[in-house]
């Protein structure tokens, strides 16, 4: 009787074994989690900034136009701006959309080419073409459509507008919510349309050489699609998983106690 019971505490050991490295190879390598993995974390370092970039106006974005004078009533024309549609802020923006000539018509100096151009290069030549009417005309111009897409393994996917241009990848994927731990950080897809030419950029969050990228500052429209790991379908009902561990654990000490008491 005794070697039998030793022989079935071996096997509800073995059982009990294999089911704990089964549960444990299924978590995630905690390797992969952590972003920029080659940046010191011992000491302070520094890297100059080359690859900021301002987006250019593009066919269909709205833009607000403010101008300021010494003649102020006259500069007030500006004003009469078109309310934007759809926003995504909360309270109404207005603006002037520009048509797919990439062209806008504006009080004062008629029809003018804005795309290709950044919010500072068009507020110049404004200034310069409105000193013909206006007395120290100051323009300020705010590029109003921003807005960027994150989708995929993050907390809150969705459509985030900025309110300033200067918007980076990681301050996209904050405002998401930050990625969920069953994302994979080397696999983040960004596409960019721009021009008329679409293009998708792989991005690695685990590495430092992210802040150096060309496309760390995003443009208006960008999309960020995080991927999903592999434990993201074993982890969509995680319930039902944590339930079928309970039971099995239930069964195991229940198996346990009936070898005991039958020895007994």
């Amino acid at each position: 009787m005794k070697v039998k019971t030793t022989l079935n505490l071996r096997n509800l050991f073995k059982v009990a074994t294999a089911a704990g490295i089964l549960f444990l190879s299924s978590c995630a390598s905690y390797d992969k989690v952590p972003y920029f993995q080659d940046l010191s974390r011992s000491k302070i370092t520094t890297t100059d900034i080359n690859n900021l970039s301002y987006p250019t106006i593009q066919p269909k974005d709205q833009i607000a136009i403010t101008v300021s004078s010494l003649n102020q009533d006259a500069a007030n024309v500006f004003s009469n701006n078109t309310l934007s549609a759809g926003t995504q802020t909360q309270s109404p923006v207005y603006g002037y959309l520009v048509d797919q000539n990439g062209e806008v018509k504006l009080p004062l100096v008629g029809v003018v080419k804005v795309s290709g151009l950044t919010t500072q290069q068009l507020s110049t030549q404004l200034e310069q073409k409105l000193g013909t009417y206006l007395t120290n005309p100051v323009v300020s111009i705010r590029l109003v459509s921003f807005k960027v897409a994150v989708m995929g393994d993050v907390l809150r996917p969705n459509v985030y507008a900025s309110p300033s241009e200067r918007l980076t990848v990681t301050e996209a994927l904050a405002l998401a919510g930050d990625l969920n731990i069953t994302a994979h950080r080397e696999d983040v897809l960004l596409v960019r349309e721009e021009n008329g030419v679409r293009v998708t950029v792989p991005l690695d969050l685990t590495s430092k050489r992210l802040f150096e990228s060309p496309y760390f500052y995003m443009k208006p429209n960008d999309l960020i699609y995080v991927q999903p790991g592999k434990l993201k379908l074993s982890n969509a009902d995680n319930g039902y998983q944590k339930a079928s561990l309970v039971i099995s654990a239930l069964s195991l000490v229940a198996i346990a106690i009936s070898v005991l008491h039958n020895n007994n």
